[in-house]
């Protein structure tokens, strides 16, 4: 499989104001795959920022190797390299004076392959500000904004740093649906989240950042060994609620159904959710 990321034994550490060094990034090892979307997740202060800003080329490192598109971001300055690559920072207020147009047309400029203009407004759905000016947008309008910056080149590979901050659970959801039909074509994403159901959602593979190294890197299915942990039966029976922790749900099914005519009433069936093998990770709530 090739990969658009590969990063070995990267270290970052900064000056605290007594002049400590504080390391934020502790010699991880972290590998993505061409045209998958790849997910980042930790709390405030695990070092999911450092990394990713090193990885765009925004901020140097102080060890490891890094390849992305081939190519070390601290080494290369080449338009052809940048001409590949998206990024969507947490805020920006570029072209607060011109329309949603103009901005994107300004910008679209830089790249050899841009997307048509008036599909990615559609795509990020402005369509009814495309003639607003930047300083007159609302907070999720001018995020939707800086998504469409980030997309408007045709990039090979994207960087979200909390792409949906702002948006309407509507607005979320057709961003979601953008994002998986730019996997479709071949885009490799690298996102960080705070919000674990869109990481479920979309990412093919998850880490989990924390304290400055990957805890565990899976399937939003197999992380921290959701897969194997044990399964929650919960059923009425009698006037009450009864539940039980297997590792043998399919049997306790079987059994139930033996001793319970007809349907079993309020029955489910569930494994830890994301969000809790999550905090167990981080070690209690963000």
């Amino acid at each position: 499989m090739s990969h658009a990321i590969v990063v070995r034994g990267l270290t970052k550490s900064y000056r605290n104001g007594k002049g400590a060094a504080i390391e934020a990034v502790k010699g991880i090892d972290l590998e993505v795959a061409q045209g998958e979307i790849f997910a980042l997740l930790g709390p405030n202060g695990a070092g999911k920022t450092s990394t990713i800003e090193i990885l765009e080329g925004y901020r140097g490192r102080d060890g490891g190797s890094l390849s992305v598109l081939g190519e070390d971001p601290a080494q290369t300055h080449l338009p052809a390299w940048r001409n590949r690559v998206g990024i969507v920072l947490q805020s920006t207020k570029d072209g607060a004076d011109l329309s949603v147009v103009e901005i994107l047309t300004h910008f679209a400029q830089y790249y050899s392959r841009p997307r048509d203009i008036d599909e990615v407004i559609a795509a990020v759905g402005l369509e009814e500000k495309r003639n607003a000016r930047g300083e007159h947008l609302s907070g999720g309008q001018r995020r939707r904004l800086d998504v469409a910056l980030g997309i408007i080149g045709s990039p090979e590979l994207l960087f979200l740093d909390e792409p949906t901050t702002g948006f309407d659970p509507e607005a979320r959801r057709s961003f979601w649906e953008l994002i998986r039909s730019l996997r479709e074509s071949g885009t490799t994403i690298l996102m960080s989240t705070h919000y674990l159901e869109e990481a479920e959602a979309l990412a093919d593979r998850v880490a989990i950042m924390n304290h400055g190294l990957i805890a565990d890197c899976a399937t939003p299915e197999k992380l921290g060994g959701r897969d194997r942990e044990k399964v929650n039966v919960r059923w009425h029976e009698s006037g009450a609620i009864h539940q039980e922790l297997t590792d043998t749900p399919t049997e306790f099914l079987r059994n139930l159904a033996n001793r319970i005519p007809g349907e079993i009433s309020e029955l489910t069936v569930t494994r830890p959710t994301l969000e809790e093998i999550y905090l167990q990770m981080i070690g209690g709530n963000e």
